[in-house]
This record gives structure tokens, C-alpha cells and sequence, in this order.
């Protein structure tokens, strides 16, 4: 089962940088024999890769947009990296990794997948949101004939859209079963949508002209925070379930602000059960609970501390917690008693999670 194991770093070979757009490439890494079986993925996980820069450590994660084989583990791994203004892995991304170079990767991780099976598909997507998309509707359509996906995409323009070929590749591919609607924020198209921002009113009028939304087997939303809220509100006022809507929010610059957790009571302890091995340490006050178990234990798993990708989940065994967003885990998740560490302080003065559940 793909993203089964704890997610580990390994070295690997870039083969390929392609220039996508003026501010986003693809990475195409080769994975050598002795470790394809620890990087086989289900489609739509992402990998975390690491760097060090003027002595700290810098992690970030960048799905995958490579179609899964069927019956081998992978050769290669594509990624997708947008340049983020300020951004420190992005900017070292677009001007100095070269083919040749040899980057630390993590082994994949994330639950935004789908198992390919026969049904219809859709998602709503937004700039990058497009990468994990990439892989999820590539990877349906070659296996399973009897699949159909809709996809809906938004851009500012057509020049910083990223895998236009690839996308435009599945069009050809598969003209009967894949379905392309194109939302241009700030360009105007010939044919197609009026230009504008594809936000909950206009995509609750637009879906039902598409697609017999209550037919669909599920919905795949990713992409900036206020698109992805917007289009699940659509779909909730369209009478989606809630068990079909799968999300993945790329920024959240635009989302709510983060819920200051109180002081940490005094003597506040963590006890972490990590690859079999547990500790117990103390929590300072305004710490994390993740970052109380790096200061003991460097390789617990974490890639983008913001809440978002979801590495650092673990489950809550006893004691309570104040999380101060989450954007990676689902209600189910939540209520069966997980947590992002990342944004975890303690409620109580003795908490205890487990990271090998």
C-alpha cells in the first residue's frame, strides 16, 4: 500500500528540469532500482524535499505529476514547482538545481488519492492545484476504461498555466472520457468561459451545466484556500456528500487566521511513540508539540509546518490538545482522534501521540 511505511529521505538523480511557464518547472527525478518499492505512490501524493541553506534545514512538498504505473513501482518521479515570491526552496529550485544534481526526497506521503475505479470523476482546480490533479486524472484514464473525469480549471492567464501540454495531451488521448473546462482570472479567451474569478456562486451555476453533479464518484479540489472553501460550499449547496468532496489546500494566505493557543500549562510533557521507540520530553511554553519532539528525536516526520501537508499527523492516545489550523486533515481523521503536531500545543500538562499508527 502506497505511503503505508513511515515517509524516510533518500538521495536522488534529477534527469530532467523543464521550464513549464516564466515561473514554474517540472523536476523529474530517476529512482534507482534498490528503492522504486519505498517510492511507490498512489496518484495524487506528493514528496518533501530537503535542503540546507545558510545552516538551517528547509523542507517543502510538491506533488507528484507523473502517471502511477500498474504493476511496477516507479522509474521516476515528476514534480511541479511554482516560484513563490521570498520563497527559499522555490527560488533555489528555478535558478541553480541543475540536471545532474543529486536532492534529498522524501518517500511519498499524503491522502489527497484516488484508487482508480470505473465511475465518473471531477475536480476543481487552482494554479499549481493542477500538479496532484495531473496524476490523478492521467492515472484513472489509462487503467480503466469505463472512467470519465471533468476537470475544471483556474488560471490568471494562459501563460502561467502550468502542464498545458500535458493536460491538452489527455484531451487528445482520450476525447470521450475527459472533459476540459478552462477559467482564465485575468485573460480573455476566444471561446469558452467569460474571464473572472472562479469563485462559490459562479461555481455552483457552472457545475450543473457540466456534469450531472449527483452521479459524480468524487470530487478532487485543490489549489489556494479560498477557491477550494468555495467550490466545497458549492458542492454542499449542491447536495454533494461530504465523503466524496477530497481536498487539498496548496496557499492559505487567504485563509482564516490560525487560533492562538494558550499558555502551556507548567510542566507540560509529551510522550511520542516513533518508530517503536517512545520518549517522554518536555514542552515549552508557546512550543509545538512537534517541535518538542525534533529538539529530542530530528527524525520525527514533518515537511511543511503550515498545517497543510499532513506528514506530521499522529494520533492523539491520551492527554488534550489546542490545534492551531488544519488544513490537511479530514473530519473523519479528526474525530477518530489524529492530529497535525505541527500545530499542536498542549491542553493538559501530560499529552501522549503516536506517529507509527
Amino acid at each position: 500500500m502506497a505511503g503505508a511505511a513511515r515517509a524516510r529521505f533518500h538521495r536522488l538523480r534529477v534527469t530532467a528540469v523543464d521550464r513549464l511557464t516564466d515561473d514554474s518547472v517540472a523536476l523529474t527525478f530517476t529512482v534507482p532500482t534498490e528503492l522504486r518499492e519505498q517510492f511507490r505512490h498512489a496518484p495524487g501524493q506528493h514528496l518533501a524535499l530537503r535542503r540546507t541553506g545558510d545552516g538551517a534545514e528547509i523542507r517543502r512538498t510538491y506533488s507528484i505529476c507523473s502517471t502511477v504505473p500498474a504493476d511496477e513501482a516507479p522509474r521516476s518521479l515528476r514534480v511541479g514547482v511554482r516560484l513563490v515570491d521570498g520563497g527559499a526552496f522555490s527560488t533555489y529550485a528555478h535558478k541553480e538545481i541543475a540536471v545532474g544534481d543529486e536532492l534529498e526526497v522524501m518517500t511519498p506521503a499524503g491522502r489527497f488519492t484516488l484508487d482508480p475505479a470505473p465511475g465518473h470523476y471531477a475536480a476543481v482546480v487552482g494554479g499549481s492545484g493542477i500538479t496532484p490533479v495531473l496524476s490523478i486524472a492521467g492515472t484513472l484514464l489509462e487503467r480503466v476504461p469505463q472512467a470519465r473525469f471533468c476537470l475544471i480549471r483556474s488560471d490568471r492567464t494562459t501563460s502561467s498555466t502550468m502542464f498545458l501540454e500535458e493536460v491538452a495531451d489527455l484531451k487528445d488521448r482520450y476525447p470521450d472520457r475527459f472533459q476540459l473546462v478552462t477559467v482564465l482570472s485575468r485573460e480573455e479567451q476566444q471561446a469558452g468561459l467569460a474571464s473572472g474569478r472562479l469563485d462559490q456562486d459562479r461555481i455552483a451555476a457552472l457545475l450543473p451545466a457540466l456534469l450531472p453533479v449527483d452521479t459524480v464518484a468524487g470530487w478532487f479540489l485543490c489549489g489556494p484556500y479560498g477557491l477550494v472553501q468555495g467550490a466545497e460550499r458549492a458542492l454542499r449547496g449542491l447536495g454533494v456528500r461530504r465523503e466524496r468532496i477530497h481536498e487539498e489546500i496548496f496557499h492559505v494566505d487567504d485563509g482564516p487566521a490560525p487560533i492562538r493557543a494558550a499558555a502551556t500549562p507548567a510542566h507540560s510533557t509529551v510522550t511520542a511513540q516513533l518508530d517503536g521507540r517512545s520518549g517522554t520530553w518536555p514542552v515549552e511554553d508557546g512550543e509545538s508539540l512537534l517541535e518538542a519532539v525534533l529538539r529530542n528525536r530530528p527524525d520525527a516526520p514533518y515537511a511543511c509546518k503550515g498545517g497543510v501537508c499532513g506528514t506530521c499527523r499522529a494520533f492523539l492516545v491520551s492527554g488534550s490538545i489546542r490545534m492551531d489550523r488544519n488544513f490537511a486533515l479530514e473530519p473523519e481523521e479528526t474525530e477518530a482522534g489524529y492530529v497535525l503536531a505541527c500545530q499542536s500545543h498542549p491542553a493538559t500538562e501530560k499529552v501522549e501521540l503516536d506517529f507509527d499508527r
